[in-house]
């Protein structure tokens, strides 16, 4: 995953020089010594929305693959431990070995069902124990369309926009900080759904509210904004690489531009363990 944007620390910015920069600076402002800590602190304000953007758009794009995940393959993993557990018990049967059965009780016991998990299902599972989902997959029928959620480029953009213009960070009273911090929720909570309508009505109630008129800050202000700003970027840092190492976020970085062909990929091969399984259990229950 790349992530656009780096914070950007006072000696990033002296190490600039020689672009001529200051050469073209009013006087005024070259004169002032928090002018060079202003500009650093914008920079690294500006570097962390977008690193904070790019975290966020990559956790909805794991949530939304896991649910697909779920709701696609996890009918045929349930099969897949059906008939695992099915294989041990007959196996159990056939030799009597007390180890044998101590196997097939626990694999049983795994699937045994959560007490009030029928009522959580809303009568997803018919009465064989399978899903809808699982039951067109393994009858070659056409398989329900799971739910999804994935935001267009125009709620993408939309998005960037209003986390730029609208982003709590920009904010140096509290009071401008709680308006921000509410109408970031409403925009995070839109773009979750990939809702582009609801981001084009927020992006235009934005544009029609009050604009915070920044102020001058004290040295000793910005640069506890820089450290402040630092350690939320080592904070992203590391739930980025949460985000990376976990099971979806890995599965999700194999084929970025084509989720939907993976997830059909690992189907196949479920089916064929299936199938391979069946014919396991049939041939146990033949010499049976």
């Amino acid at each position: 995953m790349a992530y656009a944007g780096r914070v950007t620390t006072p000696e990033a910015e002296q190490g600039g020089g020689g672009t001529g920069e200051e050469r073209v600076t009013p006087e005024g402002d070259a004169a002032r010594p928090e002018a060079r800590l202003e500009r650093a602190v914008r920079a690294a304000e500006q570097a962390l929305i977008e690193y904070e953007i790019a975290v966020e758009t990559f956790r909805v794009e794991i949530e939304n693959f896991s649910r697909l995940h779920e709701q696609k393959l996890g009918p045929v993993y349930a099969r897949l431990e059906e008939l695992d557990a099915r294989i041990l018990e007959a196996r159990a049967a056939r030799s009597g070995d007390a180890e044998d059965r101590r196997r097939a009780e626990e694999a049983r016991a795994r699937l045994a069902p959560i007490p009030g998990v029928e009522e959580l299902l809303h009568g997803w599972m018919d009465d064989s124990g399978l899903f809808p989902e699982a039951v067109a997959m393994l009858t070659d029928q056409t398989v329900r369309p799971p739910q999804r959620v994935r935001p267009s480029e125009e709620a993408r953009k939309l998005y960037r926009e209003l986390a730029r213009k609208a982003h709590p960070d920009l904010a140096q009273e509290e009071k401008e900080r709680e308006r921000r911090e509410e109408f970031i929720t409403r925009v995070n909570a839109a773009y979750a759904r990939g809702d582009a309508a609801e981001l084009r009505e927020l992006a235009e109630e934005w544009a029609k509210g009050p604009e915070l008129k920044r102020g001058p800050s004290r040295a000793e202000e910005l640069y506890a904004r820089l450290e402040w700003l630092a350690q939320r970027k080592e904070l992203l840092a590391l739930l980025a690489k949460e985000l990376e190492e976990s099971a979806i976020g890995h599965m999700l970085q194999l084929a970025p531009d084509d989720p939907d062909g993976l997830l059909d990929e690992i189907g196949q091969q479920l089916l064929t363990q299936v199938t391979e399984r069946e014919r396991e259990l049939a041939a146990l229950l033949a010499e049976g």
